[in-house]
C-alpha cells in the first residue's frame, strides 16, 4: 500500500522528541492531505516593510510550490514494488522528501547537480495520466523548473539533490530561507550542532569515535560526544561498524540508511 509519511524533528534528528503523522488511501486523496497537512503546520510567512518604498516583501520558510511539485513527483515517479513509504522530514533547518528509488540512471551526476532531469523513460505512466487529469502535474518534465523558479522567486536557497550510485534512493532537501533561519538560531542547541557535525563526518566514510573526536577538534572523547553518538544510535541515524562486538578495539561508526537521507 502507497504511504506518505511527515516526520516532524523539532529539536533535530538526534533529540528524543519527533512527531509523524501518516496519510493512505486513493493516490490524490492522500498526496492532497499531506500537502494541506504540511501547508496548514509547517509553511511560515513573513513581511518585511521598507521605509523607502510602500510596497513590503512576503517571504515563506519554504515556498509552498516547491513542496507541492516535488512532492507529486515523488508520488508520480517512485516505485510501487518498494514497500518503503514517501518520506517527508521536517527539520529545524530544511525539509527533505525522499522517495524509492532514483532518478534513472540515464540521468547522470553531472545533470542531477546542474538540475537537468531529462529521462529517455519514464516510470508510471498512467499514474501520470491520472495525476494530470486531476490537475496535479502537467507530465511535460515542468516540475523541475517549476520547483527552481518558485525557490527563486521566494530567494530561497537552492535545493539539494541526494542519491547514490546505484540509484537506490531519492531526496530533495530544501533549505530554510535565511530570514527564518535567524530569528530560530538563538533556539539551536548546542548538542544539535555536535550531532550534526558527527552526521556530516560520517556522511565521508567509517571512523571510530577518536577518530569523530580528532575530526571535531576534540583531543579526547568527551563524555559529550558519547552522549550524542548514542542519541544517533537511538534515533536509527547510526550504527556499529561490527553490531556483535560492541567494545572492539576496531569499532567504528556509519551512517544507516535512514541517516544517509538526513539533510545536514
Amino acid at each position: 500500500m502507497s504511504c506518505i509519511q511527515c516526520v516532524h524533528f523539532p529539536d533535530g534528528p538526534g533529540a528524543d522528541s519527533f512527531s509523524e503523522k501518516s496519510f493512505k488511501g486513493p493516490l490524490d486523496r492522500m498526496l492532497t492531505d499531506a500537502l494541506n497537512y504540511i501547508k496548514s503546520q509547517f509553511i511560515e510567512e513573513k513581511v518585511q516593510k521598507f521605509p523607502d518604498r510602500a510596497e513590503a516583501e512576503r517571504r515563506y520558510n519554504y515556498p509552498y510550490v516547491a513542496i507541492e511539485e516535488i512532492l507529486t513527483n515523488a508520488v508520480y515517479h517512485r516505485s510501487y514494488e518498494i514497500r518503503e513509504p514517501i518520506e517527508v522530514r521536517i527539520l529545524p533547518d530544511g525539509i527533505t522528501i525522499g522517495s524509492f528509488p532514483g532518478p534513472d540512471r540515464s540521468i547522470t551526476d553531472e545533470d542531477i547537480q546542474k538540475c537537468r532531469f531529462i529521462s529517455r523513460r519514464y516510470r508510471n505512466r498512467r499514474i501520470g495520466e491520472f495525476l494530470k487529469e486531476l490537475d496535479m502535474t502537467e507530465g511535460r518534465g515542468t516540475g523541475i523548473p517549476k520547483i527552481l523558479q518558485a525557490i527563486e522567486k521566494n530567494d530561497s536557497p537552492k535545493p539539494i539533490f541526494h542519491t547514490d550510485e546505484d540509484r537506490s534512493y531519492f531526496v530533495v532537501e530544501l533549505l530554510l530561507h535565511p530570514v527564518f533561519a535567524k530569528d530560530k538560531e538563538p533556539e539551536l542547541r548546542p548538542e544539535l550542532s555536535l550531532q550534526n557535525k558527527i552526521l556530516h563526518i560520517l556522511k565521508n566514510g567509517d571512523f571510530s569515535k577518536s577518530a569523530i573526536a580528532e575530526k571535531i577538534g576534540h583531543k579526547v572523547v568527551s563524555g559529550e560526544l558519547n552522549k550524542q553518538v548514542r542519541n544517533l544510535m537511538k534515533a536509527g541515524l547510526i550504527e556499529y561498524t561490527i553490531p556483535k562486538k560492541p567494545n572492539s578495539p576496531k569499532q567504528k561508526y556509519r551512517l544507516t540508511s535512514k541517516g544517509q537521507n538526513v539533510g545536514i
